[in-house]
Formats: C-alpha cells, structure tokens, sequence
C-alpha cells in the first residue's frame, strides 16, 4: 500500500521485482529547458529527506534517475473545477503522471505546474520508503478535483517570521497547496508596509511585519513551489491596529441599544470621505504589491455596525479592489451587502457550527467554554450575531456567487485535539493549544470531512481552504502541532474531492510524520493516527 498523500485518482502496482533501492543514490535530471527552474526548486525541496543519496548537479557518479519532463499526453483521471488561483478563465493544468520502472522515476506532466505536482508525489514514495527497502514498479496517474487548495496562515495574532514561513510553504507544496492566504490585518497587529501610510507600522517592533521587499520576495518563493499569495486586509471590522496607529477615525453608525454592552472595536465607516480615501490609499499599495490576481477584504464579524454601513463598507471595498485591477475576495457575511457573479464568498460558519450551550446547565457540560471565561448572557449575543449566518451560503448561490468552503466545524485547524486522542504525556498540551471556543475534536473527525456533506451544487464551489487563526499561540512549534497531522487530511480531500476511508487514510497519515521529522516539524501524535 502507498503511503501518498494527497490520495491518487490512479494507482497501479506493476508485476515484476523491484531493483530500485530506496537508499539511492539518486540523480535528479530533465533535458528540457522550460524545466530547469522547476528542477532547481524540486531539488531544493527534495534535499532534506533525501540528504547524501541526492546526488550533485552534474554528478556522473552511478545511481537511480529521477527525471522530469514535460508530456502533453498524460492523460487526466479527475476534472478539474472550481476557481484557478492564478486567475484564468479555466482551471490550471496539474494533470501528472509518476512511472516507477527499472532503476528511474519518471515524473511527467502536461505544464511545468503538472511536472511538480508529480515530483511532490515522488519525493513521498522514495522518502517514505524503508531505508534498506526497494520503491516497487508502479505508476501514479494524478490530476486535482479543486483547482483551488488553500491554507490561511494568521500573521496578524502571531506573527509569522519569513524564515518560519517559507518552512510552511515548503510543507504546503509537499502536499500539492497551491494558495497561501495571508490574514495581514486584525486588531492585535498590522503586517505589512503600505509604503504610501508609514504610520501603520511605525509604533511596530522591529520586524513583526513583511517589508515591502519581503513580501515580495515570499511572494516569488511561493510561486516557485506553484502557490499563489492572496493577501487579506480584514475590513470594515477586525481594525483596532489600524485605528492604534491612525487615530481619530470615526466609528460606524451602530444598531440601537448594542453601543456599550459588550466590548468591541468600532468597525470603519466608509460612508466618511476620509476613511473611504485612507482604505483606498491601503488597498492601491497592497494591489500594487501583489503579483497574484486576488485580494481578500475580510467583511467578518463586524460587530457593531449597522446593516447600511456594513453594506455600504463592503461595497466600496469591493469597488476598489476592482477598480485596482484585482478580484475581491470576502468572508460569507460579506453576502448581506449583495453579491454578484464574479463574487467570491469564503463559507465558515452556520449557527450549527457554533455549538454553544444555552442554559447555565449546558455550559457547565462544556468545561472548555466555562473555563474560558464564558457566560450565558454572552453565549446568547453571540448566537443572535451569528444566526444570519444561516442564510450566508443561499444569498451567495441566489446572487450567482461563488463559494470557498472553509468550514469551522472541520477546517479550522485551530481547534484543539480531543482528549480521547491524547498521548500519555501530551493531555496538557491538547488541552490547551487552540481556541476554547471550539469543541475539542479527533484527527479521524476532521479527516472524514466531505465537502458534499454541504449540498452545494459542485459549479459553485471555487474550493477548498483550511485555515489556522493563531489567537494564543506562542511559538513556532505550537503552529506546526496544531497543522500537523490534519493538514495533510484536508489537503487529501480538497485534491481528491473527498475523505479516503479511515483505515486507509490513518496509515497513509502516519508514515507522513518521517517527512516531518526530516523537516524539524513538531506534530501531535494522536493515537487515533497508526504511526510508524
């Protein structure tokens, strides 16, 4: 059995031994020009797992082959639908094929992209291989079900230094992501240099934001590795570093009766003249700095602001971003301010999700959520705020929109592991490490996830995005424990369109964790998981 992750759309394992050392050494090789960026950034990635048995750039020394090449001809085994991040009228090509045969790997795809993709799935095969072991003749024909594949990484809360990051992308690409949405703004900190308002990130310590050049410099790392970059400058609420840094902006009109009774930053309000030009000023330089076709502008819980300024706000944002020659995208509560065709509404919650008791007697039943400090009355504002929500999903299909599934209940990665699952040693940490709002949940839970359970028509679905909100992590280790092992689980589905079965998937998963060790990735080793 493979131990590949995404699952494959085609797999067959050929009659016949196998002469092809795991141990290598290996040569990895492509005659063809248009690949010699994608050999040299393959190799990058290959150079930790494989180590020594890599052999040299132009090394004669005898040993296995690893070839890329470009093939028109690989047939595709899934269609492919949804959004294209890069902005194309129709999905990106990734259909790709892997040959095991005799003592060469061939990695085939249709474009550079497809080439990759296939060299991703090699690097699984040779390094989850037994060391004293053989990679049996076999062959792996591949394409994605979504063209969109995304992870959200919250900079904004914790911020994620560049050295950490292009870690992450690293892994993502191990995994076939191709989005790195980058949530930039929220009111714990502002991430990113707008050249034109310096103030943003004047009162910022030293670097705890991407410079101009650094953002574009993770922006040609990433896109070596075949991901996008989307940023995310979270409007019209979320905005308590940006009114730290610029005061004096007025706040928006509020319902009747909410001012006062719970604590919140005032949303901005772009009705005003000098809001709405400060917001464009923002969103020309992050237009203007961004290489990908897409900007996200937010428009989630925006408490305190009344239905005509949230619908007003998000409106003008929209506006703008085209006007700037990008495509908006937004939260699904951006839906209540109209949504049209070429929208793009990011689904992530319904009043179900939020699973939150409603008497004294049923929070005292939610350990995590009492101990967080909540309350009843509290716990009742928050289901009122969030009850539109219900209808989030069928205003984006009434107003021919399109939707990203970033479900909460399954693809919030911030969510803390189950008890159940806990090593010995570990039940403190899993405890601990994530959003106390969230009920606790296993790896088996998130992995069987499957988009159709949403009953969504498949033409409206733009793709799939897993998301990690960093509200209380502290370091570097945490993050990577709290992605791994699920990323790997929601990267599967959104390439293959569903859940593997379980008693598949979980030993697939557990091989997965050499690689993260050959990467120095701190992982929670669930006990639902059969590691080896």
């Amino acid at each position: 059995m493979h131990a590949v992750i995404p699952a494959p759309a085609d797999h067959v394992v050929h009659d016949g031994p196998s002469d092809l050392p795991a141990a290598g050494p290996w040569r990895l090789t492509s005659s063809d020009p248009a690949l010699a960026e994608v050999e040299r950034t393959v190799r990058a990635l290959f150079e930790p797992h494989l180590g020594r048995r890599l052999l040299p750039v132009g090394s004669t020394a005898p040993g296995a082959e690893i070839r890329l090449e470009l093939d028109a001809s690989v047939p595709a085994r899934r269609r492919t639908r949804g959004v294209s991040p890069d902005g194309a009228s129709t999905p990106a090509d990734e259909v790709h094929a892997v040959r095991v045969r005799e003592e060469t790997v061939v990695c085939r795809g249709r474009t550079p992209a497809g080439v990759f993709r296939a060299a991703t799935t090699a690097l699984q095969l040779i390094a989850l291989a037994e060391p004293d072991g053989t990679v049996a003749p076999q062959e792996f024909t591949d394409a994605p079900h979504y063209a969109w594949r995304g992870l959200l990484l919250d900079t904004a809360r914790r911020f994620i230094p560049v050295a950490e990051m292009r870690r992450l992308i690293d892994l993502a690409a191990l995994y076939k992501i191709n989005v790195l949405h980058l949530h930039l703004t929220d009111n714990e900190g502002w991430r990113i240099e707008i050249p034109s308002l310096p103030a943003l990130t004047a009162g910022s310590a030293d670097g705890d934001f991407y410079t101009v050049d650094e953002y574009r410099a993770l922006q040609e790392y990433a896109a070596l590795r075949h991901l996008v970059v989307i940023p995310e400058i979270d409007l019209p609420g979320h905005c308590a570093s940006l009114r730290a840094a610029l005061p004096g902006l007025p706040p928006a009109p509020a319902p009747p009766g909410l001012a006062g009774r719970f604590p919140y930053v005032p949303p901005l309000d772009l009705a005003d003249p000098g809001t709405r030009e400060l917001v464009r000023t923002i969103l020309a330089d992050v237009c203007a700095l961004t290489d990908g076709p897409f900007v996200h502008v937010g428009g989630d819980e925006a408490l305190g602001i009344t239905e005509q300024g949230f619908a007003t706000a998000l409106n003008e944002v929209r506006a703008m971003v085209r006007q700037l020659g990008k495509r908006p995208v937004a939260w699904q509560e951006s839906s209540r301010a109209g949504i049209g065709p070429r929208d793009i509404a990011q689904f992530w919650v319904d009043p179900g999700m939020m699973d939150l008791p409603g008497t004294e007697e049923e929070l005292a039943q939610r350990p995590d959520l009492a101990g967080a400090g909540f309350t009843v009355e509290f716990l009742a504002a928050l289901k009122r705020f969030f009850a539109p929500s219900a209808d989030d999903a069928q205003r984006v299909l009434d107003g021919g929109g399109m939707l990203l599934l970033s479900p909460q209940s399954h693809l919030y990665l911030d969510r803390r592991y189950a008890q159940e699952v806990a090593p010995s040693g570990r039940a403190e940490q899993a405890a601990a490490l994530g959003f106390p709002s969230y009920r606790p949940r296993s790896v088996e839970y998130i992995a069987g996830w499957d988009p159709r359970s949403h009953a969504l028509p498949e033409e409206r679905i733009a793709g799939v995005e897993a998301t990690l909100f960093s509200e209380n992590l502290r370091n570097f280790e945490e993050l990577t424990t709290l992605l791994l092992p699920r990323l790997a689980s929601v990267a599967s589905i959104a390439w293959s369109g569903g859940p593997e079965p379980w008693q598949v998937h979980r030993q697939a998963l557990g091989r997965q964790s050499r690689l993260w060790r050959d990467r120095g990735l701190a992982f929670f080793p669930a006990t639902d998981v059969e590691w080896s």
